[in-house]
């Protein structure tokens, strides 16, 4: 007959034999290599591509102007018609004589920019 003690406690099977292996020894910094190599695989495929995304709309969003086309997150493609420097709101015309007023942070792009590329220059004829 078995005490009860024996099934409270299981022995430790894992230990090693010298007790001199800490976490960061070979077997411990081959059993956490994986978990670093998904966690860069998923910064450099997920997360750091989101970021530049947010940041580039970040940039959109603060230089936005009159007569860009923007789509709000309820899915109102529009033009902006006003920009208030002082408020966070934008006057947007989403059909002919019909503006609303709505937030910056609504937007989800800028479907076009009224704002010509620097390098975009008319040739001369001559």
């Amino acid at each position: 007959m078995t005490p009860v003690s024996d099934f409270l406690a299981t022995p430790a099977y894992a230990q090693s034999a010298g007790g001199a292996g800490g976490f960061l020894s070979a077997g411990g910094l081959m059993s956490i290599l994986p978990y670093i190599a998904m966690f860069a695989i998923f910064y450099f495929i997920l997360i750091r591509p989101q970021q530049q995304k947010q940041k580039q709309l970040r940039a959109q969003l603060a230089a936005l102007r009159r007569g860009d086309r923007v789509l709000t997150a309820g899915g109102i493609i529009g033009v902006v018609q006003k920009v208030r420097d002082d408020s966070n709101e934008l006057e947007v015309e989403i059909a002919p004589n019909v503006r609303v007023t709505v937030l910056r942070e609504t937007l989800t792009s800028v479907v076009s920019s009224a704002a010509k590329p620097a390098n975009d220059t008319v040739p001369k004829a001559g």
